[in-house]
């Protein structure tokens, strides 16, 4: 351990720069039958909820399709938040088209302009953890059911 754990509070307002700054994130989904599927995605924070696109026959979307459930992890593995969320669905031209501007903007890529059939996911975030070191493994849950703890 380097440094002295973080305060819940700061931990929160590290989690929200992040999910305001960072581009990318790693996305857990898992088949109706419980195959895990893991793979790297842009996304954009509108400050209630994450906007992703992926293919609508990868197994991503399948997956959040299927369960409307995903673990999203953002950071390094030294500086992580896990964030569960519930999945909303949208058909690529039922998305308004300031967020998928937003969204092309930020991340570099427009799902809206490929030949290959895109969907957008809205992840709600339901349950929030955050930590850095081991010392930061007690109070890491900064969101339960869908509320801010901090």
């Amino acid at each position: 351990m380097s440094d002295d754990p973080r305060s819940r509070a700061r931990r929160r307002r590290d989690t929200e720069y992040r999910l305001t700054h960072d581009v990318d994130v790693w996305v857990a989904s898992a088949s109706p039958d419980g195959a895990p599927y893991l793979v790297p995605l842009s996304f954009d924070w509108d400050g209630k909820a994450l906007l992703l696109a992926t293919p609508r026959d990868s197994p991503t979307g399948r997956n959040l399709v299927s369960t409307r459930l995903v673990r999203i992890g953002l950071g390094s593995t030294r500086d992580v938040a896990m964030i569960e969320g519930e999945v909303e669905v949208l058909e690529i031209d039922a998305l308004p088209r300031d967020p998928g501007d937003r969204f092309a903007e930020r991340t570099g890529f427009d799902p809206r302009a490929e030949a290959t059939p895109y969907r957008w996911f809205r992840i709600s975030p339901r349950r929030v953890q955050a930590w850095r070191e081991v010392n930061e493994l007690p109070d890491r849950e900064l969101m339960r059911d869908g509320r801010w703890l901090v």
